[in-house]
């Protein structure tokens, strides 16, 4: 074989291998796709911070012992492993990825994500690795819904919009130029109260992203859960109340003022508001079976399949949990603590 030859086919075979590691790279860092009806956290735990999240059998939090960074464990607190040493919230889980709010605190991390200023929406592996920075920007509360995140965006020019970007970080548009809250998300559909004019009940179909009035009432941080609607009764002092959106009747659930409330199957978990007997309850999701969980003022109320979590109202820590479903028996989230006590070791 002369000498050209020989140069030519091994131009060829440096083409081909060149080539062959391209397509293996594009295929390789593609995000796939989800369900369109995939949901990335509660709205209960979403409408509280976002704080827990659990997806196919673990639990991913930001740890308030350790500055919210971001943790995992298994939903009995085995198993503890921090993940991101950055302050997290906003969590949402789905497939192989989380995504969340991230705001600027120790560096750390892979990639090109962290360089420079590090808050806004990110998306990561489910150990923590391959973190990427889809939008550097302030968020409040952020919803997967199918393959797009929505979020409440906020800048000093616009104020605070709801904006949403595809996981794969193409597609970012403006939905509105005003609040919406997107945490309750179900069947292709947004459920949130007015802001502007009224705080009736609206949904936004993320097919299309068109917005409707659907109920002409006076409500807050409605939740969406098997055809009813669980929301604070603003008309009536912030009692909790539900509307069946099939048959189109209202049910008052507790005549008490409430701060905060989380759905989660058959509980309602929220907190009384009272300037004599505060309390954080529960009760089932027929208004049924009142107790108290614990006396006093409580506030980011995340629950996930074993256990609540909160905390005292302007005091993160410590952390309290209790059974989820099981008698109350309010402790200390100490698995939390002592994981941050065993990386300082």
């Amino acid at each position: 074989m002369s000498t050209t030859k020989k140069n030519i086919l091994i131009i060829g075979c440096v083409v081909a291998v060149f080539a062959l590691a391209v397509i293996i790279l594009l295929l390789t860092s593609k995000i796939p796709m989800n369900d369109e009806n995939t949901v990335g956290n509660t709205a209960g735990n979403l409408n509280n911070g976002g704080l827990f999240c659990e997806s196919d059998g673990i639990v991913y939090f930001a740890n308030a012992y350790d500055n919210n960074a971001l943790y995992s464990m298994n939903p009995d607190g085995s198993n503890m492993k921090k993940l991101n040493a950055n302050s997290v919230a906003s969590i949402n889980a789905a497939g192989k990825y989380l995504y969340y709010y991230m705001e600027s605190g120790v560096s750390g991390g892979e990639g090109l994500g962290y360089m420079g200023r590090t808050a806004g929406i990110y998306r990561s592996e489910k150990n923590g690795k391959k973190t990427v920075c889809l939008d550097r920007t302030y968020a409040v509360t952020m919803q997967l819904c199918g393959n797009y995140l929505y979020y409440q965006d906020y800048n000093n020019k616009t104020g605070t919009q709801l904006t949403k970007i595809k996981i794969d970080k193409t597609d970012k548009a403006t939905v509105a130029d005003y609040v919406i809250n997107p945490a309750s998300y179900a069947n292709g559909i947004i459920y949130f109260n007015g802001t502007q004019n009224d705080h009736a009940l609206y949904t936004l179909r993320t097919a299309s992203d068109s917005i409707s009035s659907i109920w002409q009432a006076n409500i807050w941080n409605p939740v969406y859960q098997d055809g009813y609607i669980y929301y604070m009764d603003v008309d009536n002092d912030y009692r909790l109340c539900r509307y069946s959106m099939s048959e189109d009747v209202i049910e008052v659930l507790t005549d008490d003022r409430i701060d905060f409330f989380n759905v989660y199957y058959n509980y309602i978990y929220y907190q009384k508001s009272s300037t004599s007997d505060p309390a954080l309850k529960r009760m089932y999701i027929d208004g049924s079976e009142p107790e108290i969980v614990a006396q006093g003022v409580y506030e980011n109320i995340n629950i996930t399949s074993q256990y609540v979590y909160f905390n005292q109202y302007d005091a993160p820590i410590p952390v309290y949990q209790t059974s989820t479903f099981g008698p109350v028996s309010v402790t200390t989230f100490d698995a939390a603590r002592n994981a941050v006590m065993e990386n300082m070791k």
